[in-house]
């Protein structure tokens, strides 16, 4: 950090929109893994550990690149920027409402990341509902970046945000397209009961072979 200082704001500047332009690519994909190991479970393509591992890796990486992230952006003398800012949303005198945004995402991130460390005392159906926080928090951190950053406009930043969307497009559609074929069959209707051959106990019913522990004796 002593280094980085005594170069002045430029650096932590250009750190800033690096690693937020990281942390979004591994938000990305952190999201769109999880979806992927929907998909695995059900069709069994790769082995459950791998995706697993892979799903923690990158998102322990999104989570240092969002640290970096905030931290150069606070320690940057170029706009005030609190430490709370990046906690509390919309509190920021320097574009509140999309740094309160990324703030938002922020939060969301860190609820994940809190709640899966817990995952064992809270319960699975706790986690999971806390889980689908990382969904918001993409959508979130996106408007953020489209408003707040400084290079939403240049080409390289506009391929990323559509790299990200095309990624997260073929996520959901692989999760509609595998929920579709896991729909259950429409329940026969009462036609088709009636014109169902019988089988079995009914059909020996039918003919007349009524088990003898079924049978009745007529009242006297």
């Amino acid at each position: 950090m002593t280094a980085i200082a005594a170069t002045g704001p430029t650096a932590y500047w250009y750190l800033t929109r690096g690693s937020g332009a990281i942390t979004l690519i591994l938000l990305t994909l952190t999201v769109a893994l999880g979806i992927a190991n929907v998909e695995r479970v059900r069709t069994g393509a790769l082995p459950r550990f791998a995706l697993q591992s892979l799903h923690r890796s990158v998102s322990l990486l999104a989570v240092a690149f969002l640290f970096v992230h905030v931290a150069t952006s606070v320690l940057d003398g170029f706009v005030s920027i609190r430490w709370i800012d990046a906690i509390v949303p919309f509190g920021a005198a320097y574009r509140p409402l999309w740094l309160g945004l990324g703030a938002v995402a922020c939060d969301l991130v860190i609820a994940v990341v809190v709640t899966s460390l817990l995952r064992r005392r809270l319960g699975y159906r706790a986690w999971r509902a806390t889980h689908w926080l990382a969904y918001a928090s993409w959508p979130v951190a996106v408007l953020h970046t489209v408003g707040t950053g400084s290079d939403a406009g240049k080409t390289w930043m506009v391929a990323i945000l559509i790299g990200c969307a095309l990624v997260m497009a073929v996520a959901v559609i692989v999760r509609l397209a595998d929920a579709f074929r896991g729909t259950p069959a429409p329940s026969p209707t009462p036609s088709s009961y009636e014109h169902r051959p019988q089988s079995g106990r009914s059909e020996r019913i039918a003919h007349g072979h009524v088990p003898v522990s079924e049978r009745q004796t007529a009242p006297v």
